[in-house]
């Protein structure tokens, strides 16, 4: 069996890794230096990032584990739970952390000191975070046109590459609201709004969580492939000589580069057992060459009629179930 390995995903994730631990370093020496609450806020957002980058990288090393007699499809689903857990921690620690600070900051507010420090901070942060975004980007986006960007996440089965992305994108709107927040409240001084600004950084984080938290519990589950994928498999098995027709694949995502497909297909009746086993073998093969994600196979031999009977039993007792 393939295992999981994604040297462009890792790539991602050493960028945004090393942009991370640069910029929490000199948000909470800025903070330490103005006091100023949003600056904290994005401090603790970017040890979080670092923190989840970390634990992408160790649910791609797990997911890279060989199959063993208690996981005989291998471990290819750890990348989708911690990346689920990268979710929620942005929502419970990012979130959380940056809305009880604003909280308290607002209850108590104090003035900013040495702004100049805190724009330098700023700048510095915006540089090491847009590296990141930007190579983050380029890799994500590969052919792609900017507009089919945010469908792309929506079908991407690679964890990790959007995870990192909208992390990102969330730390560059952090950035822009925490300059807004030290600006205003300096100029109006209204010490207040730098707390409403980790405030709204918070809010950021939480909505980024929401959108990441539904597609990798998308993933975990189980996603099938890509209708592309689907059909190419299904037009392969049509072209092997003896198959008069393939009736469907059934498809599910173990990992970014891992799939496992059940096929059903109709042989030709003449067709005796060692004809069959024949057809099935080249069927694998020529599915593995056109897809190396398929690391697991199945071919169930089934006439066009059998296949339609089942499929009818399974929709009535959807239909059973749902009361209808």
């Amino acid at each position: 069996m393939a295992i999981y390995s994604n040297e462009s995903s890792r790539a991602i994730i050493y960028a945004a890794l090393a942009g991370n631990l640069l910029v929490a370093m000199t948000k909470f020496i800025a903070a330490a230096w103005t006091g100023s609450s949003a600056m904290l806020s994005e401090g603790i957002h970017s040890v979080v990032d670092s923190g989840n980058e970390l634990l992408l990288l160790y649910g791609m090393h797990r997911g890279a584990t060989r199959p063993d007699r208690d996981h005989p499809l291998g471990y290819g689903r750890e990348i989708y739970f911690w990346s689920f857990v990268v979710a929620l921690l942005i929502f419970t620690l990012g979130a959380g952390l940056s809305i009880y600070l604003g909280v308290a900051h607002i209850l108590r507010p104090e003035p900013i000191k040495n702004v100049l420090a805190s724009y330098i901070v700023l700048v510095l942060s915006a540089i090491f975070e847009g590296s990141s975004w930007w190579f983050t980007l380029r890799k994500f986006k590969g052919e792609r046109r900017y507009s089919e960007l945010f469908r792309a996440i929506r079908h991407s089965k690679d964890a990790p590459s959007f995870i990192v992305l909208l992390e990102d994108s969330a730390a560059l709107v952090g950035l822009l609201i925490a300059f807004a927040g030290i600006y205003f409240s300096v100029n109006l001084n209204l010490p207040a709004l730098d707390g409403t600004a980790s405030i709204l950084i918070g809010i950021v984080l939480a909505m980024t969580a929401l959108v990441l938290t539904r597609e990798t519990k998308e993933l975990l589950i189980g996603e099938r492939a890509h209708q592309n994928t689907l059909d190419s498999i299904l037009k392969i098995a049509g072209e092997i000589d003896g198959v008069v027709h393939a009736n469907a694949a059934l498809t599910v995502h173990l990992a970014p580069q891992q799939i496992l497909v059940a096929l059903s297909v109709e042989f030709a009746d003449e067709l005796r057992s060692p004809d069959i086993e024949a057809r099935v073998i080249e069927l694998e093969r020529r599915v593995r060459a056109a897809h190396p994600a398929v690391v697991v196979l199945f071919i169930k031999p089934q006439t066009s009629h059998h296949f339609k009977e089942t499929e009818q039993q399974y929709s009535a007792c959807d239909y059973q179930r749902d009361g209808r």
